[in-house]
């Protein structure tokens, strides 16, 4: 046993630990961004411009269902998008800001398994048990709001600001890099909601959240999700809200039934 699974670590010590940890991370995000600059036009063409094509999986499969419900308005970015890019280095530096964004979402997994390698060892022996499988709780939540953000929020909002015009004298030319950081940020945010689950486990266990408080605000929490529904959203159909609202309630339930298993175990705990 080492000094820091004893607890005998100095606060230098801790610090120098954790810099390693950060140097670990970096480096796998730095390689995988080196493969995705190489590879750029998959990454570009086929990923990041992919909700604003046509041939799109989420733009063909809602236009078929359009087609077979009679709602032409389910057909969706039906026509490519042509950006611009109005400053001399505009595609060399979107181009890597593509490349680490890359680099730390497939890298994300060991980035959070080497954030657990750093917390482990101050937890007890039972702690460690429960929290076990953390890290691939956490990859697998971030992951599936990231592809979430990715197949239904992203069609939905490029459609949206693609087409809306404020005046039919206004024509939308897109900045390269605005196109860019709205599908990116998209993708990022859907992935950091989804860890709501984790967070809810994580505030249960450190006694700030109990199973009947967040069943005590359920309503409060539906308005919140409608909002940030319509804030994801803009596009003023329902269709488009529900489509993103109702993951989110899913996601809420789950962290319900979360906070009273860990509040049960924590309770029978003391009991016992």
């Amino acid at each position: 046993m080492n000094l820091r699974e004893k607890g005998e670590m100095t606060f230098l010590e801790h610090l120098e630990e954790l810099r390693w940890h950060l140097i670990r991370s970096a480096v796998a995000v730095i390689v995988f961004a080196i493969l995705a600059f190489v590879y750029k036009r998959i990454v570009f063409d086929v990923i990041i411009m992919g909700p604003s094509n046509p041939e799109f999986f989420t733009n063909r499969l809602l236009c078929r269902l359009g087609q077979a419900m009679d709602l032409p308005k389910l057909c969706m970015n039906t026509k490519p998008v042509l950006l611009q890019s109005i400053e001399m280095a505009g595609q060399f530096t979107t181009h890597i800001k593509i490349s680490l964004i890359t680099g730390l979402i497939v890298a994300s997994p060991y980035v959070f398994f080497e954030f657990w390698k750093f917390v482990r060892p101050a937890l007890y022996t039972k702690e460690r048990k429960a929290a076990s499988g953390a890290v691939l709780v956490v990859s697998f939540l971030f992951i599936t709001g990231l592809l979430f953000g990715y197949f239904v929020i992203c069609p939905l909002t490029v459609n949206f600001l693609l087409n809306y015009k404020v005046s039919e004298l206004a024509q939308n030319n897109i900045k390269l890099m605005s196109y860019v950081s709205t599908v990116t940020g998209i993708g990022m945010t859907g992935g950091i909601v989804f860890e709501l689950p984790a967070v809810m486990y994580f505030l249960t266990k450190i006694g700030l959240v109990t199973p009947d408080f967040l069943k005590q605000y359920r309503k409060h929490a539906i308005v919140v999700i409608l909002i940030i529904a319509g804030i994801i959203t803009p596009s003023p159909d329902i269709f488009s809200q529900v489509l993103v609202a109702f993951p989110l309630f899913f996601l809420y339930e789950i962290s319900i039934l979360v906070s009273k298993r860990v509040f049960r175990k924590e309770s029978a705990s003391l009991a016992g």
